[in-house]
């Protein structure tokens, strides 16, 4: 099989050849128009509902975060569409569009902010942060941060740096219109940690929060993510608060992905995760994974599209809250956990 999946990735990276021409067969040209008219009617209900106000730059803003007693749970439309999520995307400075992972980064936002992380003197513990902003936000409530990441120099960080993904330094995480860079940096310091193995000094119980956002699934299998939870809560004071978002898979009797760059978590492994957190005396707060009744609930985006795949006639901006994920209708799950300090 190896000389075929060799030859596959060759024809996708030459698509027309000088004598040849388009080495596409017909089925493989429909598909991509196939692709690109479910995009099409994607980006179509997504700005109607943009036009009414319901999400997108339209939409109201309330004066400050709205309390919604947040549990672990799954992404859905409603989410977008509540005052809860607009208030945190107007601090991630973005307008409450349909996206999951927006979703994600308020998720972590506002379990924080309902458990009461978000206050001075707390202390905050974050995985795999790449660029992200959630770092910065938590220093402008006074929150005191330790940001990781990969390792510049381990091979299984070439991707994420080639795709601007990975933070290399603290330099990466700062927010010139978030907080004052005195203040940044008093708050805020980075250090290399994998969450395969998970340095010692991490795990001495000095947190009052960690967090991971799109991480746990890409560590080689379900197994491994579930066990970086479980190290992770190490890591925490009794009542610490642990806040993780990964891919699940909607379809819960079917097949999954279960090793590979990315895993598909079901209901079932959360479940499983849940008691192996209880065993060691921490709670997971139950999982809401209702579907959610919404049209945009029920759109499964497809894979981006390749330059060559379709027509160019302009950028499409479909709905992002499902996603087919090697054919499995996947959408983004948040995880809660509260230390037992055992």
């Amino acid at each position: 099989m190896n000389p075929l999946r060799a030859l596959a990735r060759w024809r996708r990276r030459h698509r027309t050849l000088p004598l040849l021409g388009d080495t596409r067969l017909r089925g493989e040209r429909e598909a991509g128009l196939l692709r690109w008219s479910v995009k099409v009617l994607g980006a179509e209900m997504a700005q109607r509902h943009y036009a009414a106000g319901l999400a997108g730059p339209a939409a109201p803003v309330p004066a400050g975060p709205v309390h919604l007693g947040l549990a672990s749970r799954t992404c859905r439309q409603a989410d977008i569409e509540h005052d809860w999520l607009r208030h945190w995307a107007r601090i991630l400075g973005t307008p409450p569009v349909y996206h999951r992972k927006l979703w994600e980064d308020a998720f972590v936002l506002q379990a924080a902010w309902e458990a009461g992380m978000l206050s001075p003197g707390r202390r905050a513990l974050g995985f795999a942060v790449g660029r992200e902003a959630l770092p910065a936000i938590l220093a402008a409530h006074g929150v005191e941060v330790v940001a990781t990441d990969l390792d510049a120099g381990d091979a299984r960080a070439r991707d994420w740096i080639e795709t601007g993904q990975h933070g290399q330094a603290v330099e990466a995480l700062y927010r010139p219109k978030v907080l004052a860079r005195a203040e940044f940096d008093r708050l805020v310091s980075f250090r290399p940690a994998d969450m395969a193995r998970l340095p010692e000094s991490l795990q001495q119980r000095g947190f009052d929060l960690v967090w991971s956002v799109c991480a746990m699934e890409h560590l080689g299998s379900l197994e491994r993510g579930l066990d970086f939870v479980m190290a992770a809560m190490r890591c925490l004071k009794p009542g610490g608060l642990a806040l993780h978002t990964t891919e699940f898979n909607l379809d819960g009797a079917g097949g999954t992905v279960g090793r590979g760059s990315t895993v598909l978590y079901q209901r079932r492994h959360l479940e499983w995760l849940a008691a192996r957190l209880a065993a060691e005396g921490h709670r997971m707060l139950p999982l809401d994974d209702n579907q959610g009744p919404g049209m945009l609930d029920r759109f499964i985006d497809l894979a981006p599209l390749l330059e060559s795949e379709g027509p160019p006639l302009g950028p499409l901006f479909p709905p992002h809250l499902r996603l087919s994920v090697q054919g499995y209708p996947v959408t983004s799950a948040g995880i809660l956990v509260v230390s037992g300090g055992a």
